[in-house]
C-alpha cells in the first residue's frame, strides 16, 4: 500500500515544536522575502506560538504547513497550502527549501506528494501559485511539476510581475 505523503526520498509531515529552528532560519532569511509576503523578522516566540496554536486542520486554519523531511530524518523545508477555499475546492501552494537542499529534486517530489494528497484526501481540484518573473528556478519547478502558466499579474510581488501557475487535479 502506497503512503500518501511519502516517496522513496522524502516525506511530508506535520510541523513539530522541534522544527522551530528551521522555521526561524527560513522565515528570517531576508533573501527569501523577495519571493513571499514577509517584510519583518519573526521572533522565536511568535513562531513557537504559530506552531503551538496551529490545529494542523486545513478546514479550521484555512492553511496547512508541512515539513519536507528526507527519509534520513533531515528537515529541509516546508510546503504550504494556504488560502484554502472549501467552496471552490482550491488552495494556493507555497514551497521553500534551505539552500543546501535546493537543486536535488526534493521540491518537485514535495509538490507531487502534495498534489496527490490535495486531490485524494482533501478533494481539492485546483492548486495555484504566484511566482515572481525574476525567479527562474521557481518558474522551472512549477512547470516541471505539471503546473500551467495561466496569467501574469503586474507588480504583484515586490514591484515585480507574478506569473500565475495553476494545476487542475
Amino acid at each position: 500500500m502506497a503512503m500518501l505523503l511519502r516517496s522513496s526520498r522524502i516525506l511530508l509531515r506535520a510541523v513539530e515544536p522541534e522544527d522551530l529552528d528551521l522555521m526561524y532560519l527560513i522565515e528570517n532569511d531576508t533573501q527569501l522575502w523577495t519571493s513571499g509576503v514577509s517584510t519583518v523578522p519573526y521572533s522565536r516566540y511568535a513562531l513557537r506560538q504559530f506552531i503551538l496554536k496551529s490545529s494542523n486542520d486545513i478546514y479550521q486554519d484555512k492553511q496547512l504547513r508541512l515539513v519536507i523531511e528526507t527519509t534520513e530524518g533531515v528537515a529541509v523545508g516546508f510546503v504550504d497550502l494556504q488560502d484554502y477555499d472549501a467552496l471552490h475546492l482550491r488552495a494556493e501552494v507555497g514551497i521553500v527549501l534551505v539552500f543546501e537542499a535546493q537543486g536535488k529534486g526534493y521540491a518537485q517530489e514535495a509538490l507531487c506528494l502534495l498534489s496527490d494528497y490535495a486531490r485524494l484526501h482533501l478533494q481539492i481540484r485546483i492548486l495555484y501559485a504566484f511566482v515572481s518573473v525574476d525567479n527562474p528556478s521557481a518558474i522551472s519547478l512549477f512547470q516541471k511539476s505539471g503546473y500551467q502558466r495561466s496569467g501574469q499579474l503586474p507588480l504583484w510581488i515586490r514591484n515585480h510581475d507574478a506569473i500565475v501557475f495553476t494545476k487542475v487535479l
